[in-house]
């Protein structure tokens, strides 16, 4: 496995890999890695010749008083996964070449209506950061395809979005959620929970999958009634609820009588962890 942090030599390498008839998948992350993220580096190499990571903790995506300076950073253990899983290219930019006129003089992209809902009402600018990072790492990078996990529900439909209305020439996967024993998403941000949060944490998911047999059991019209009611599960187990949401599974909107491919939603605080996951639900099945 290569490491690089120049995009020129980035540009030669992937150049060369297309001329000789190569597919280059890429898999974009801020590191500290875990089972979920080389879970997306196997999915690429199992659609792909060749596979490039970057590791990058962007700044714009992440707003006042968030963990910025907290979020773990593990280069030399993530190498190691890297190289393990069988990645060919680590990208690994400094943030002066991404942003090197500063973050306030920085051209962005955003993804109108869906970048304002849920998690972007509650992180003001957050999917603008996600947004401008990857359009400039597709650039750099030029891939084929590039995989995301399905945790990031919501991530993944700005990007989709994205690459739809630009015109990218980049095939957007998701992948499913990779979660614990317990059925905790696996996250970077899992870390911060203490012992005994992480005892609780597994809630979040086991209230979605209340929610969900409510929802099969009872149908769209009680929306708001469950979406109260899973809010208040997860108060009672020490959680401070965020949003839970049910929702239409392409536009995120708030699901209506007669939607039958439907996402519920959920972000809520565990201590210092902000803790995300979703579930979908198929009321046709």
């Amino acid at each position: 496995m290569q490491t690089l942090s120049d995009p020129h030599r980035l540009h030669q390498l992937v150049r060369q890999w297309h001329q000789a008839g190569e597919r280059v998948a890429f898999v974009p992350t801020m590191g500290n890695l875990h089972d979920g993220h080389i879970e997306l580096v196997h999915q690429a190499h199992a659609r792909a010749d060749r596979v490039v990571t970057s590791i990058f903790v962007n700044p714009m995506q992440f707003g006042p008083g968030e963990d910025l300076d907290a979020y773990p950073r593990t280069l030399e253990a993530d190498k190691q996964r890297l190289f393990d899983a069988g990645c060919d290219l680590l990208f690994t930019p400094e943030t002066e070449l991404l942003y090197p006129s500063g973050l306030n003089q920085q051209t962005f992209v955003e993804v109108p209506g869906l970048s304002d809902l849920h998690c972007g009402a509650s992180r003001p600018g957050h999917f603008r950061g996600v947004a401008t990072i990857v359009c400039k790492l597709f650039n750099l990078v030029q891939p084929d395809i590039a995989c995301f996990g399905e945790k990031d529900y919501q991530q993944l439909a700005v990007l989709r979005a994205m690459v739809r209305d630009l015109n990218m020439p980049v095939e957007v996967i998701g992948i499913p959620t990779v979660r614990e024993a317990d059925g905790l998403a696996m996250s970077s941000r899992n870390g911060y929970l203490s012992e005994q949060e992480r005892t609780v944490a597994p809630e979040l998911k086991r209230t979605l999958d209340i929610t969900a047999q409510a929802l099969k059991a009872l149908g769209v019209d009680t929306r708001a009634e469950l979406e109260a009611q899973a809010e208040a599960r997860l108060a009672k187990h020490g959680f401070k609820p965020d949003f839970i949401r049910i929702c239409h599974g392409d536009t995120l909107a708030p699901a209506q009588p007669g939607d039958t491919r439907l996402v519920i939603l959920a972000a809520a605080q565990l201590g210092r962890a902000r803790l995300i996951d979703n579930l979908t639900v198929d009321l046709t099945e």
